[in-house]
C-alpha cells in the first residue's frame, strides 16, 4: 500500500507527501533528519489526512493533485 498524507506543522501550514509507512515517515518527519526540510524547521508535525493507495503511481498522482490546489480546498479534504 501507498499513503499520500498531509501534515500540519506548528506554523499552521500543510505539508502533502507520500510514503509506503505512514508510521516510520512521521517519526522521520518529527526526529532526525530524514523528514523533508521544510518540515525539520516547524516541528513537531501532526498527521491531519491520509489515503491508501495500491500503487505509487496513483499516490504520486494524488499527491500532484493536492499540491496544486488552495490552503482553503485542502482544509476541505482534511474536514471529509
Amino acid at each position: 500500500m501507498w499513503y499520500v498524507y498531509i501534515l500540519e506543522c506548528t506554523d499552521k501550514t500543510l505539508y502533502t507527501g507520500i510514503t509506503n509507512d505512514i508510521k516510520r515517515r512521521l517519526v522521520e518527519h518529527n526526529e532526525g533528519n530524514k523528514g523533508a526540510r521544510y518540515t525539520r524547521a516547524r516541528r513537531p508535525v501532526k498527521l491531519v489526512y491520509y489515503k491508501k493507495f495500491k500503487s505509487r503511481s496513483r499516490a504520486l498522482q494524488e499527491e500532484c493533485r493536492i499540491k496544486k490546489i488552495s490552503r482553503h480546498e485542502k482544509l476541505k479534504i482534511i474536514a471529509k
